[in-house]
């Protein structure tokens, strides 16, 4: 059973804040309300997660039309899973969740993204990341050594 994490539900409210401000600073878009509604029981229970089945469809489809402007999927097309990992060094995702991607529902992937993000260890996190680091390193000290010569 998929849950929707909170910071899904704040990611998706301030994608609406930002679509539909309050007129007047009162009113809230319908989508606004349908979100805020169960933020606020999420905070008031003390819930990290909400099942996607038992979401109000008015806040499903607030949240959906967010997940919609997302990125599908976290691979960087290095994928060492067809080279016999359990584990995509490259994208972070486990065999299963590769080779069902296409059938996950869009809170699954959500919490997919979620745990591979909280990992930090897949290389589209750290190695790429940290050549990029390197190179402006590199690149600043070759700038500083021609600007003494």
């Amino acid at each position: 059973m998929a849950g929707i994490h909170i910071t899904d539900i704040e990611s998706a409210i301030n994608f609406w804040r930002a679509r539909s401000p309050s007129p007047d600073g009162v009113q809230l878009a319908p989508e606004l309300r349908a979100l805020g509604e169960v933020y606020g029981l999420m905070v008031f229970y003390k819930e990290v997660e909400a099942d996607e089945f038992s979401f109000p469809a008015k806040a499903y489809a607030a949240w959906k039309a967010w997940y919609d402007t997302t990125t599908d999927a976290p691979c960087i097309a290095i994928c060492s899973t067809s080279q016999g990992d359990d584990m995509c060094k490259g994208c972070g995702r486990t065999f299963d969740e590769v080779q069902f991607w296409p059938e996950m529902s869009p809170a699954e992937k959500r919490g997919t993204w979620r745990r591979i993000t909280m990992e930090h260890s897949a290389w589209r996190f750290n190695k790429y990341a940290e050549r990029a680091i390197e190179k402006a390193a590199i690149e600043a000290a070759s700038a500083d050594s021609a600007k003494t010569q």
